[in-house]
């Protein structure tokens, strides 16, 4: 007798795990509806974050190849915050979709429990959740790094490379570069150096003609016939050095801090799990520690906001009129639930031993909502009065 149970038992699990034509034809709604809510949302926080960087492309002619380049190094970053959302809200719209038309009532009358009518939204968070730790564990740490460095060279080249005859243009790492004026073939006269990187020790160069050549550090100006002065601080003598030839370097000094302590967002796993190897402070070790486990976690959350649609939608009793009810209610218990991620990340990232509640907010609503969708009993299509 126990051996026939479990064989009614494995054709029951296989049926449930089976797709079935309405499985892909509902997981064919929710892909598109997720790819194009996604791109579009992608799109418009990318075109709000590139903003800033127009006016560096309008004033100094910048290639629309690397701006495209330095914006695209933040997409990654936008999908990882914009794609659980997303899921959420495609869910809850197509479900809420198919209740209006009456298919979920025609599935419910051909014998299909609510675990089988989630089947194609569960498979969506769960290819979701999958892309969400990818983004997460790799490809966004990766971008953001090469996006910072990225800038840094822009920063430190474009303003030395475009430089506009007539104007005191200011680079990063205290130097100011004044040019007289610029020939076709790129050479500079009357050019004036404030040099301000030795603190207390100011210097002026002075050239009477000059080019910018691409060091291995970064942008370099070859001075012909110049002078530097400088005021001695101890004695306050004027100082003057004549030169026939001379090479300054106007790239910005990187310090060692930032090769050992990269930003957290930036950081890797095998960096977070191992702060200190990185040698630094205490509060960061733990801000790395609980960084670490919400990337981890976090992509859990997908399926959470996933099952919320799906109860709020499949055992909430249709309504011709007025039953957006359940859907604002499960809107509001997202909204909430996202606030309490935060709280939770903040607290764990002073106090490492609340780590696991991260878990706790992101995990706990599935379990709690796959249970009560496993548990449910297939129903019939009820008639509902006009």
């Amino acid at each position: 007798m126990p051996l026939t149970r479990r064989a009614a038992k494995r054709p029951a699990m296989l049926s449930l795990l089976t797709p079935t034509r309405l499985d892909r034809y509902v997981f064919r709604q929710l892909l598109i509806g997720l790819a194009v809510s996604t791109l579009g949302l992608v799109a418009l926080v990318w075109l709000t974050q590139s903003l800033r960087f127009i006016q560096l492309i309008i004033q100094h002619g910048l290639s629309p190849v690397v701006f495209l380049h330095l914006t695209g190094l933040l997409v990654p970053s936008f999908v990882a915050v914009i794609l659980p959302i997303t899921c959420f809200i495609v869910i809850l719209f197509v479900y809420a979709r198919l209740a209006a038309d009456r298919e979920l009532t025609v599935m419910r009358a051909s014998g299909m429990s609510d675990a089988a009518i989630a089947r194609p939204a569960l498979a969506l968070a769960m290819l979701t959740m999958l892309a969400c730790w990818g983004l997460n564990v790799w490809l966004v740490p990766s971008t953001l790094a090469r996006f910072t460095h990225f800038e840094s060279i822009i920063r430190n080249q474009v303003a030395a490379f475009l430089l506009e005859p007539g104007v005191f243009t200011p680079i990063p790492g205290h130097i100011t570069v004044y040019v007289q004026r610029r020939d076709h073939d790129q050479v500079l006269h009357g050019i004036v150096i404030q040099d301000a990187r030795q603190k207390g020790e100011p210097a002026t160069i002075l050239a009477r003609s000059g080019r910018l050549i691409d060091g291995p550090d970064g942008p370099e100006v070859l001075l012909l016939d110049g002078s530097r002065e400088q005021v001695d601080p101890k004695t306050g003598r004027l100082n003057i050095l004549s030169f026939r030839r001379n090479l300054i370097s106007l790239a910005k000094p990187t310090g060692v801090t930032r090769k050992l302590a990269p930003k957290t967002s930036e950081a890797t796993m095998t960096q977070l799990f191992h702060a200190g190897a990185a040698h630094v402070p205490p509060p960061v070790q733990r801000r790395w520690r609980e960084e670490a486990w919400r990337r981890i976690a976090s992509p859990f959350a997908v399926l959470s906001y996933a099952v919320i649609a799906l109860l709020s939608v499949l055992r909430s009793p249709f309504r011709r009129q007025g039953g957006a009810a359940a859907l604002v209610a499960a809107v509001f218990i997202v909204m909430g639930l996202v606030a309490l991620e935060l709280g939770t990340e903040n607290l764990a990232a002073r106090q490492n031993g609340l780590i696991p509640l991260i878990f706790a907010v992101t995990l706990g609503p599935a379990l709690v909502g796959l249970a009560l969708l496993l548990r449910g009993r297939r129903r019939r299509a009820r008639t509902v009065p006009a």
